[in-house]
């Protein structure tokens, strides 16, 4: 396979905000979390290890700057909040504070019922974390789903934050294109910015580009001969009644001004190139990995053809097509060698016929990734 010269992806901007991030992030849920990612104490040293090569600048010149996703849930029982903790200390005695430019998302939990108990909770975040102001504050579920009276209380009380100065900007996660129209419009009538909204996004998770895929496909799959323009219009009306007007995720997120984020970029690290049939991780992910991998091989080759064509490892060419398709992607962060394996998808990006193809190969898997199910229209 001949390469063409590499063509960098750019940094993007956080919605209206000043931070100008990489295109890639990094995640903080398996900070504390001892049940789906066996997470020790003994192991906060290679964190901030992991976390510092990330930060350090690589010359005089390196100017770059990360975004760092948590939550005030990340972290197990009694380790609650543990995710905000560390990375606030990993921030604070790491000499770069400013290169780290953090989100961290407050739970929607039944007993937040008020506006004021989710800036108590984001005060509390901010505590955890010793600081007086986070970048960015975020709703980390709709509570349209299952309980839609919360939701009023939770769009009020990330704006309340935002004016009580605990946080320069919010953001959404798991909100579909419907519901972050509403709560944009909300929040910019009382001139609360609206930074980022966050969605399981990768080759087996591509609910954000359900619209432009399903006109890919027609395209692809269906054709007439000898029709005119009346009856063109006719059978083009049958076929795509539903979804004619329909308007995928990342399309709601450019017009609305707000940047995508998609987190489990490579699900949960099926897409990671590390694991088989034969070789499983432990706990609930390797009983998950069971059921997905027998048809994942098709995908998985295309991964390695183009990982080994492109001189980079399959995790790599996983994070690029979620780069290629608009997104800044947030993955895994537990030890330098790992950091360093996803920062090598900086700096290129995939031809189109390499998008294509892994597309297509994706399109072939028969069980796709478990979507989150507080995802909403």
């Amino acid at each position: 396979m001949a390469l063409l010269p590499n063509l960098a992806q750019p940094p993007v901007r956080l919605g209206c905000t000043p931070f100008n991030v990489e295109r890639l992030g990094f995640g903080t849920w398996a900070w504390g979390n001892k049940l789906l990612w066996g997470y020790e104490p003994d192991a906060d040293l290679m964190l901030q290890a992991a976390f510092d090569s990330v930060i350090q600048p690589s010359s005089p010149l390196d100017r770059r700057r990360f975004f760092f996703d948590t939550g005030d849930s990340y972290g197990t029982g009694a380790l609650e909040g543990q995710a905000e903790r560390l990375l606030g200390r990993f921030r604070r005695e790491s000499g770069w504070a400013t290169r780290a430019v953090i989100g961290t998302k407050l739970a929607v939990y039944p007993t937040r019922l008020t506006g004021a108990s989710f800036e108590e909770a984001c005060r509390s975040s901010l505590a955890r974390m010793g600081r007086k102001r986070m970048e960015v504050v975020q709703a980390h579920w709709s509570a349209t789903n299952f309980q839609p009276w919360q939701e009023p209380a939770l769009w009020d009380g990330l704006a309340r934050c935002y004016e009580a100065e605990l946080a320069e900007s919010v953001g959404t996660s798991n909100f579909g294109p419907e519901q972050l129209m509403k709560v944009n419009t909300y929040w910019r009538d009382r001139g609360v910015p609206h930074a980022i909204n966050q969605v399981q996004f990768s080759l087996l998770s591509t609910l954000p580009l359900e619209a432009a895929f399903l006109r890919a496909e027609l395209a692809e799959s269906v054709g007439t001969s000898n029709f005119g323009p009346e009856q063109l219009m006719k059978v083009n009306t049958y076929w795509r009644p539903a979804h004619r007007d329909s308007c995928g995720l990342f399309e709601a997120c450019a017009e609305l001004g707000v940047t995508p984020i998609g987190y489990s970029p490579l699900a949960l690290g099926l897409l990671s190139g590390k694991y088989d049939e034969q070789n499983l991780p432990a706990g609930p992910r390797g009983l998950l990995f069971k059921q997905i991998l027998p048809g994942l091989a098709p995908l998985l080759g295309v991964l390695n053809e183009v990982a080994r064509a492109r001189g980079k490892s399959v995790a790599a060419v996983a994070l690029n097509w979620c780069m290629c398709k608009g997104a800044l992607v947030i993955v895994g962060i537990k030890t330098p060698q790992q950091a360093a394996e996803n920062l090598s998808a900086l700096g290129w990006r995939l031809r189109d016929a390499e998008v294509e193809e892994l597309e297509r190969a994706a399109r072939t898997v028969p069980r796709k990734a478990t979507q989150n199910v507080f995802q909403t229209k």
